[in-house]
């Protein structure tokens, strides 16, 4: 189907958890689907810990090893708007406009009454719970049915304190500042198309079974003539956020880069298609 003759892409959502979202894509091309799988991955802000300053660490991980655990905790970004980048800042290097400030401190005391009992466990793991946030809207994700990140286990005697300062970025920039744990899409389960080729010994259909969205499809008529012309069209998206946004707040803002993105490209097409018909008269 040619996209620039329909009435546009049409969405419609299948599941929507707390973490996770499916839905599908309608009315478009191949490129546009590939085009939102790449954005929701890499060009949604967020916030991550950019810059740790360790002033105590006597645990047995070195200081480029937690720095490193840090920035890869999830922090939650609905208020992502409100924080400016520091690349747009007027302060030299951090300031509450463009950054957030979290603290850490945990302090082992050895308890001399309870060393030589070996049924009491003197371990002490430090978590992303640990970490306390200058604001409220910028801290570490939790859920109650999971265990927390684990930074380091320490052991009586040890201390570590120190100061992260968590700034808004993209995954293109790094990892650590992506929104999602992963997206997928799938489009013609049944493989009408014939895009993909597979290596068949004796028997297709069990040797490569269909997944679950072949069922929102109908089945491929053997004795059907191959079209050479046809196109995909309907697109499976599935969506797994790191708990920082919602799951459709990230397809929502990846939609919205998106448009913004082609319409920058689309003014200033005019203006060279104005320019050249200045020149040129035609």
């Amino acid at each position: 189907m040619d996209i620039y003759n329909s009435g546009g892409p049409e969405v419609s959502i299948r599941s929507l958890k707390k973490d996770s979202m499916k839905f599908v894509l309608t009315n478009t091309d191949l490129s546009v689907a590939n085009a939102l799988r790449r954005v929701m991955i890499a060009e949604v802000p967020t916030m991550a810990i950019d810059m740790v300053e360790i002033e105590t660490n006597s645990t047995v991980l070195t200081d480029e090893f937690i720095a490193h655990r840090l920035g890869m905790i999830p922090l939650t970004s609905f208020d992502v708007d409100r924080i400016q980048y520091t690349r747009d800042c007027t302060c030299t290097l951090y300031c509450p406009n463009c950054s957030v400030e979290l603290t850490l401190h945990v302090k082992v005391n050895v308890d001399y009454d309870d060393m030589n009992d070996p049924t009491i466990d003197k371990t002490r793991q430090v978590t992303a719970l640990d970490l306390i946030s200058s604001d409220e809207s910028v801290k570490p994700v939790s859920d109650d049915k999971a265990h927390p990140i684990l930074i380091v286990k320490m052991r009586p005697g040890q201390e570590l304190k120190l100061k992260c300062i968590a700034k808004k970025g993209v995954a293109k920039e790094h990892a650590k500042w992506s929104p999602v744990y992963g997206v997928s899409f799938e489009y013609d389960p049944y493989n009408r198309l014939r895009h993909s080729h597979y290596w068949i010994e004796e028997d297709e259909k069990l040797e490569w079974g269909v997944s679950a969205n072949a069922a929102e499809e109908t089945p491929v008529d053997p004795n059907e003539p191959f079209d050479y012309n046809a196109k995909p069209d309907k697109y499976y998206i599935e969506v797994e956020t790191s708990g920082c946004m919602k799951p459709e707040e990230v397809a929502l803002r990846a939609m919205t880069i998106m448009q913004d993105k082609l319409g920058g490209l689309q003014i200033k097409l005019d203006d060279e298609f104005k320019e050249d018909t200045q020149r040129w008269g035609y």
